[in-house]
């Protein structure tokens, strides 16, 4: 009997190719500035230059790609200055979402990011730095979605992708502080703003 073979759709590989590529960029498997080869991330993600492209795009959308004419791609490599200036407007954009979520967000969603928390808390232990920063980073956007502003939400996804790989390499060469995070679910529990909480945690912590 032979077995039915299932083709990927090509939507599927633009999206896996984006998720991995987005990793690697974030992780510093792909040092910043540097340029992005296209036939060595074929090789590497398994797929073919068209959904690669795709996912180049994308990630040029997020800003953590730089699309350079006629010369393919790069790294973005973040100046000091670009760096203060989104800390800085992520800063506000976290205390709003922050002080919206302790208004309007759910038992379970609140459960959601305390078990979260705790998830992190055993990756912290283990220095899993990858799971710690993955769920770190899930905090941040469940936080954020549950402030339900989509207006907000889109901004703040913006923003937060020029400052992935940052975070990353902060947490990668600093103590990792988890402490911040008990604060703020508490004050979420109590349904007050917790703005302070929030601009608290902000780089290294992220």
């Amino acid at each position: 009997m032979t077995a039915e073979i299932i083709a990927i759709p090509r939507a599927a590989l633009h999206e896996q190719a984006t998720q991995r590529l987005r990793q690697m960029l974030v992780e510093g498997q792909i040092a910043p500035g540097a340029k992005l080869n296209e036939r060595e991330l074929c090789e590497a993600l398994n797929v073919s230059r068209t959904p690669l492209r795709e996912a180049i795009k994308t990630l040029a959308a997020e800003g953590l790609v730089e699309l350079l004419p006629n010369r393919g791609a790069i790294a973005v490599a973040l100046s000091e200055a670009d760096v203060l200036n989104t800390f800085e407007v992520m800063a506000g954009l976290e205390g709003m979402s922050g002080e919206l979520a302790a208004q309007r967000i759910t038992e379970s969603e609140l459960n959601e990011i305390k078990a979260m928390h705790f998830e992190m808390l055993a990756a912290y232990t283990r220095r899993d730095l990858s799971a710690y920063y993955r769920l770190n980073a899930a905090i941040h956007r469940a936080i954020n979605a549950a402030a339900r502003n989509p207006v907000l939400t889109a901004i703040y996804t913006q923003v937060n992708a020029r400052l992935q790989a940052l975070r990353f390499r902060c947490k990668r060469t600093t103590r990792w502080p988890c402490a911040p995070y008990w604060p703020c679910t508490w004050t979420i529990n109590a349904r007050w703003c917790w703005n302070s909480c929030v601009r608290f945690q902000l780089p290294p912590n992220g």
